[in-house]
């Protein structure tokens, strides 16, 4: 018989295991609560550190050394928890390295050199040898040879991390202009010919050698197989992955058997040379080198692994280094490991700033600007912190050298956008600010305004504005005169093919009709009005409401217009009210107001007709409001050029502070300072000046001022001017003194329209006053008025 098999049911006993059982979940619990912290107070100190224009590279260096320094976060990693995390990063590099090479062109390395690449070149070359000369006399590699070492580590100084690079640049908005389109070739170049030369280098100089085969034969199986791994990515992948694209089109759906093969292929061609014992990073980075860049395969390969790289890696990445890095092992209390900290900066800055400065002065650039991009060549990435811990895990460096690289990193890459803040003010500096606005406009320029219409209900005050608007006939108005319509599928369905600049023919017939509606009346209006020395062109802006808004500033920036005039997106009543609103032109005019390229007004319209407002009988009156601010000044200007109207009786009602009414509040919220204040109050009252001389006193405008204490004043004299002018023209907001508007945009209906703008155009008014609501340029967001296209080397 069997022995019987007994199981021991005591309450001790099961009490014991239910513990162990939960004290395993809960360490496993405490390492994953560990992992997503560093990934969570990352996030957050990248947020803090967001107004000086960090990377997030500097906040994951920072929280990956500090969490994992803690002994409770440290001591609960223990080995195989450490070799799980090891095992995660060097698949994330692997992924990493891919993605850097497929963004990188290697056939450029055939072609002739350009300005980009010899400055490359230039400063790779000073940096290397410097570093040759200087790092084999500090001992920073230990147990491998004086050869290798100072050939490894000279080419990692020559490089740098072109991805933050590019990314940052971007980020800034400099990226488009001649210093940043250099810096970010020039890296590229730089980071794409030091990987090449790590990569050939491994092969003949192995991390570590293979057991029972001889170096001899090591280097050449690694070298053929890097050989035909690289022939077949450049030779054979293209055949493949353009025979992926396409059975793939663009707009169609990828197909997934097609994904899992080509993710399949990429993946078998990088796997090659590793069988042989090369390094899985580097012939990853090969692999993806030679593979087309091209395509939508590719693409969708290097969005989807950037993605993966930058939500989950990188934060698990720095953790991982911390764990690697024990900083209490790290010599700070000996004066040398700051000489040799100092040595590689010094190595590093010097080597690529004089060497980038000496061949940019070859090349006739600016010295200013070359001492620039050689500093931002300096920086360092991810790639260079991974090479060190790698370094220290076989016993190449020690922990002070490993962790003195990881601060050299981190040094490279703080400093960078102080460096791009300087280039802008040294551009903003040099190059002309473009003002699109009515207030710079040069008297003996052209006007351009960009006229919106949502369809023939528009006609009446669209022409109207323009009339007002036209100022002298010599030197003119051009008018662009734009139909808004939204992109919808029925209209989709009904565009053909076209030739000429635009290459689609819009056949809807209401459409057609519609647009030859509008052509023929203002067509009539100009023919009417032949020396009035207005000209117009036809615009359409046909899109989705999403994407109206970046469509017209495209416009707007193309024909260099001044001024966008937009219809309100509430619409007049037979009875005089307006309806309810649309919420697509209120978003497009919302999103306008934001990113115009230029000044902006809005139009209320109650009425404001041509035929019945200009006859010769009975004049329109016009008023304007200044109550201070750009916008108001910008409303001004307009009025200036109302103002050389004959047909127009023009009235400027400027409402100014009752310092001594006993009615004027104590205190007031103002976040602007006295010194910005007293400014802008200077600019307002010069701006006055201007037009009082030129307008007021010819007597060409009616001019009345009204002193008000307080905002409650402020509403009953707007609500006083319904009903007296036919169109009232006032600034959106820019504000400084708020006295007179404080408390004013509690109750606001419409926003977009500014505290004034809203009271005045109250949707229960049914006065028949048309309100038009003007916002200068708004330079802010734009490198403060500086073309993110900028020249200045």
């Amino acid at each position: 018989m069997s022995p019987a098999i007994t199981y021991d049911t005591t309450p001790n006993n099961t009490n014991n295991q239910c513990i162990k059982f939960v004290v395993s979940n809960f360490r496993v619990s405490e390492k994953f609560i560990a992992l997503i912290a560093a990934y969570a107070l990352s996030r957050i100190v990248h947020h803090l550190l967001r107004p000086l224009s960090q990377p997030y590279i500097t906040s994951d260096i920072a929280i990956g050394l500090i969490l994992t320094s803690l002994p409770r976060v440290r001591d609960s990693f223990t080995t195989p928890f450490k070799l799980a995390v090891e095992n995660a990063v060097d698949f994330g590099m692997i992924c990493y390295a891919f993605v850097l090479g497929l963004e990188m062109d290697p056939y450029v390395i055939f072609k002739p050199p350009t300005r980009h690449t010899m400055v490359a070149y230039a400063g790779m070359f000073c940096t290397f040898i410097m570093a040759s000369t200087v790092t084999p006399w500090l001992n920073y590699l230990k147990n491998t040879s004086v050869v290798s070492s100072t050939l490894s580590l000279s080419i990692c100084l020559s490089g740098n991390g072109s991805h933050i690079l590019t990314r940052l640049m971007t980020k800034l908005k400099v990226g488009k202009s001649d210093i940043g389109k250099l810096s970010i070739s020039a890296g590229v170049h730089s980071d794409m010919i030091t990987m090449l030369l790590l990569a050939i280098g491994f092969a003949f100089f192995p991390a570590e050698n293979i057991m029972n085969i001889s170096d001899e034969i090591n280097i050449i199986k690694m070298g053929v197989a890097l050989v035909i791994q690289t022939i077949v990515a450049a030779n054979v992948s293209p055949i493949f992955i353009n025979w992926i694209n396409n059975e793939n089109p663009e707009g169609k759906p990828l197909k997934g058997s097609h994904l899992v093969l080509s993710m399949a292929f990429m993946a078998s061609i990088c796997s090659w040379a590793p069988w042989c014992g090369y390094n899985s990073v580097l012939s990853a980075f090969m692999g993806g080198l030679f593979l087309p860049s091209e395509g939508r395969i590719s693409k969708w390969a290097i969005s989807k692994l950037n993605n993966l790289l930058s939500i989950l890696f990188y934060p698990v990445f720095f953790f991982w280094v911390g764990l690697r890095l024990d900083i209490s092992r790290f010599e700070a209390g000996i004066v040398g490991t700051w000489v040799r900290l100092l040595c590689l900066l010094v190595i590093a800055t010097i080597g690529k700033v004089g060497g980038t400065l000496l061949c940019g002065l070859t090349l006739g650039y600016h010295r200013p600007e070359m001492v620039a991009a050689g500093l931002l060549l300096t920086t360092k990435g991810h790639f260079h912190v991974y090479l060190a811990v790698d370094a220290l895990r076989r016993g190449r460096i020690d922990v002070t050298t490993c962790t003195l690289m990881i601060i050299l990193v981190f040094l490279s890459v703080v400093h960078t956008p102080i460096v791009v803040k300087h280039i802008i003010e040294r551009a903003r500096k040099r190059v002309p600010i473009q003002r699109m606005a009515l207030q710079w406009l040069d008297p003996s320029s052209e006007l351009r305004i960009l006229l919106g219409l949502h369809g023939p209900h528009n006609l009446d005050s669209a022409i109207s504005l323009m009339e007002i608007s036209r100022g002298r006939s010599d030197p003119g108005l051009f008018v662009h005169v734009t139909d808004m319509i939204e992109l919808t599928e029925q209209i989709a369905a009904a565009m053909a093919p076209g030739e000429g600049v635009d290459n689609i023919t819009v056949t809807d017939t209401s459409i057609t009709e519609m647009r030859d509606q509008v052509s023929h009346a203002f067509q009539t209006y100009i023919n009417e009005n032949g020396g009035s020395g207005i000209k117009m062109s036809r615009v359409l802006a046909l899109s989705t409401f999403n994407s109206m808004p970046q469509d017209i500033c495209a416009l707007a920036e193309d024909l260099m217009v001044s001024l966008i005039l937009l219809p309100f997106h509430k619409r007049l009543n037979e009875n005089g009210t307006l309806d309810e609103d649309h919420p697509g032109f209120r978003y497009v005019n919302r999103k306008l107001l934001r990113n115009a390229p230029c000044s902006i007004g809005i139009l209320v319209d109650r009425g404001f007709c041509f035929t019945s407002k200009f006859s010769r009988l009975s004049a329109p009156k016009v008023a304007v409001l200044f109550i201070g601010g750009k916008d108001d000044r910008e409303a001004l200007a307009f009025a200036g050029r109302v103002a050389r109207h004959p047909g127009v009786k023009l009235t400027v009602i400027r409402f100014l502070v009752d310092k001594n009414s006993e009615h004027a509040p104590r205190r007031v919220n103002n976040r602007v300072s006295a010194a910005d204040q007293e400014e802008e109050m200077k600019l307002d009252d010069e701006c006055f000046a201007q037009f009082y001389e030129r307008h007021v006193a010819g007597r060409e405008v009616a001019y009345m001022e009204k002193h008000l204490a307080n905002s409650s004043e402020t509403y009953t004299n707007l609500t006083s001017l319904e009903g007296q002018y036919s169109l009232i023209i006032v600034g959106r907001g820019g504000r400084v003194n708020t006295v007179l508007t404080q408390g004013l945009n509690d109750w606001q209906q419409c926003p977009e329209l500014g505290p004034v703008g809203d009271v005045l155009s109250g949707s229960s008014s049914a006065s028949g006053t048309s309100i038009l609501i003007i916002q200068q340029h708004n330079i802010k967001g734009q490198l403060d008025g500086l073309s993110e296209e900028f020249s200045i080397m």
